[in-house]
């Protein structure tokens, strides 16, 4: 049975004690949830640390938004996988729609920092997803299997065990627009049968699967209901420890 998740990305925002904060109150909360929902939350790279001290010997796990597409050496403000992993998180984000729209991140380089995370015993939290502009053009299904693919095709069957997909329609990120549940379902499906294609039905079945467009408490709940969507990936309401865990008791 696979994995269901909520992650929380916080993106660039709060301070190291805001932060820390936020970890103790959704740490705090975090048994309200049922044991079967795994608890993730992403921080920026300066609250790793601390947040890991908060998290340590909790069911709440901790992951960075990024890593480094190098192993090492003279990349000023690069942050490594190793770095990452030492740090005590468990997990990356990589691909995350920001990270390609405003800095160009490329599946070439996605494959890099997959391998890297994932040498160093980081799960990878896997972003894909089509903009406005795509999705009206009924492109979404090509970008998403493009996405999906370019990456994966270097990866095993068994790799896959180590990652996770989040998909998020970029036009639904920060816009107050939220894709339907049965809009979000089409493409969850679609991504599993691109990863029966790939990989077989077992590891299609095993994979969870994150729906990452404006997921608030209000809407999780239909969300979560659909066979294919495992969880969320919360941006603005996991800033927040009651929306978050909200959501998180959506199931």
């Amino acid at each position: 049975m696979r994995k269901k998740i909520v992650a929380g990305n916080w993106k660039m925002n709060t301070t190291v004690p805001e932060g820390v904060e936020l970890a103790k109150a959704v740490v705090a909360a975090s048994a309200e949830v049922p044991a079967e929902v795994g608890l993730i939350i992403a921080t920026p790279a300066t609250h790793l640390c601390p947040v890991a001290e908060v998290v340590k010997g909790t069911r709440v796990e901790l992951s960075a938004e990024n890593c480094a597409d190098k192993e090492k050496g003279a990349y000023t403000g690069e942050i490594s996988a190793a770095m990452v992993a030492s740090t005590g998180a468990q997990w990356t984000i990589l691909g995350h729609s920001e990270r390609r729209q405003y800095y160009g991140e490329t599946d070439a380089k996605l494959v890099e920092k997959t391998k890297l995370a994932l040498a160093n015993g980081l799960g990878v939290i896997l972003c894909v997803g089509e903009t406005l502009e795509e999705r009206e053009a009924e492109k979404h299904f090509d970008v998403v299997k493009a996405q999906t693919l370019n990456v994966l095709d270097s990866f095993t069957a068994e790799d896959m065990k180590s990652i996770v997909i989040a998909y998020e329609p970029v036009w639904a990120i920060g816009t107050g627009k939220t894709a339907t549940a049965d809009q979000a379902e089409e493409i969850h499906a679609y991504i599993r049968g691109v990863l029966a294609e790939k990989f077989g039905a077992q590891v299609a079945d095993d994979t969870t699967i994150l729906y990452g467009g404006s997921c608030k408490p209000s809407n999780a709940k239909e969300l979560f209901a659909k066979p294919d969507i495992d969880g969320g990936l919360i941006g603005g309401a996991a800033l927040k420890a009651a929306d978050f865990i909200g959501i998180a008791l959506s199931y």
